[in-house]
């Protein structure tokens, strides 16, 4: 028997009544089209993944099958069967040609859902890579997929409407502005994506600072319209992608690469206690490792220099001598290059700024060796211990505002009270 006996037996055997034609062709039809997709999808899938595990992919090949893209496949395959045999079914009449142009539209919905699968997968294979620890293409992904999803629309549309797509191209010349104003942030995103990536100007990991969006923290991931910093507190703060091109931010990334960190902070002497030092008191300091040849040196500039400038009376006022505070500097000085974690090759300084009502400013500016932020806290803090305990041996008194308790203890003892109440006028005075 023949395929043309056996197409004549089956049309023969056909129920009589339209719907029941229907019913069955459409049965039929359905199971055609699930077959195709089962088979399609399960043999290129597993045919995919065994090239891909052979050939040493086998992160490809897990991405592929986590994203579905088989699955979408099979969708795909599903729906052109359908597509190309609903106009065999009889007595549809006009509903067929609309069952074809859904069935068409959602076939290349489902490739278009496959392709961006695919740019998926490739976001997930590249983050498990070396690069993606500084690197990071998710937004030129999500760039690639809403350009797949614009020509889908126009594809999907021009199906629908039975056109052809240049003519749905050639009318969003007239509708441009508003795509501008609808896409206005994606076009910015997109911009200031391609500059960041270009210029090195962000990567994921870098601690960055932005006050005006509360953002002080590391960069977690970086897409196409947002970049997420987790903070310090441990939220996270999400930033628009263009506001890190259009607006200043701190990155500190340069600050590790190069192996040094600065120290800038200012301690303040109380100015009372600024004085020059007494023969006993240099004598004393000259057990100092750290002032020894600084005040040999020192001594022997100043007493050449008082050859020339003492006179018949020999006032001490008239000769040159060393104060507390300069040499409360020298020795800053020569500490911080004896410290083993300071940066030895950077600029080192200790500096007196202006005075003001709050005291002398002492500034401390150098650099540490070590970039962590806890090694960087406990080197400033061991510096700044060391300097402070250090002003009682030079006869410096650190200043500060007098509190509730030092006001308190005045008013009871009336004597304390009027002795510092002298030695206030007395400063007053000595400043007139």
């Amino acid at each position: 028997m023949n395929f043309d006996a056996l197409l004549d037996l089956f049309q023969q055997r056909l129920p009589a009544h339209p719907s029941a034609q229907i019913a069955l062709y459409v049965l039929a039809l359905g199971v055609i089209a699930a077959l195709a997709q089962w088979l399609i999808a399960r043999v290129a899938g597993r045919l995919v993944y065994r090239v891909l595990s052979l050939s040493g992919h086998r992160n490809w090949a897990a991405a592929l099958l986590r994203h579905r893209i088989y699955r979408r496949l099979g969708y795909a395959i599903f729906l052109a069967v359908i597509a190309l045999g609903i106009g065999e079914v009889p007595n549809l009449g006009r509903f067929s040609q609309l069952i074809e142009r859904l069935a068409h539209a959602g076939t290349w919905v489902s490739v278009f859902l496959m392709l961006s699968g695919v740019f998926s997968a490739w976001q997930t294979v590249f983050a498990g890579s070396q690069r993606a620890q500084t690197r990071s293409i998710k937004g030129y992904v999500q760039v690639a997929q809403l350009a797949l999803w614009l020509v889908c629309g126009v594809l999907v549309l021009s199906i629908l409407i039975d056109r052809s797509p240049l003519w749905m191209l050639s009318g969003l010349g007239a509708l441009s502005a508003v795509l501008l104003l609808v896409f206005k942030d994606t076009l910015l995103s997109l911009v200031a994506s391609t500059q960041l990536t270009t210029n090195d100007m962000l990567r994921i990991g870098d601690w960055i600072e932005m006050p005006q969006s509360n953002a002080d923290g590391f960069v977690m991931d970086i897409a196409l319209h947002t970049v997420k910093v987790k903070n310090w507190d441990n939220t996270v703060t999400t930033v628009p992608t263009y506001k890190l091109f259009s607006e200043s931010y701190r990155n500190y990334r340069h600050m590790f690469e190069s192996g040094a960190r600065r120290i800038k902070r200012t301690l303040r002497i109380d100015a009372t206690s600024v004085r020059f030092l007494e023969d006993e008191e240099l004598h004393a300091l000259m057990r100092f490792r750290l002032l020894h040849d600084y005040l040999e040196i020192k001594q022997a500039q100043v007493a050449q220099a008082n050859l020339t400038l003492s006179g018949p009376d020999d006032d001490p006022v008239n000769r040159c001598r060393l104060t507390n505070v300069g040499t409360f500097r020298a020795y800053g000085m020569a500490y911080l290059r004896a410290h083993p974690e300071i940066h030895h090759d950077l600029l080192l300084n200790l500096r007196m700024m202006e005075p003001d009502s709050q005291g002398i400013p002492i500034e401390v500016y150098c650099f540490t060796t070590l970039t962590g932020w806890t090694d960087y806290e406990r080197i400033q803090g061991d510096i700044f211990d060391h300097l402070l305990a250090i002003l009682p041996e030079l006869g410096l008194r650190l200043y500060q505002a007098p509190s509730g308790a030092d006001l308190s203890g005045l008013r009871a003892n009336p004597v304390l009270g009027a002795q510092h109440a002298a030695l206030a006028v007395a400063a007053a005075d000595a400043r007139a």
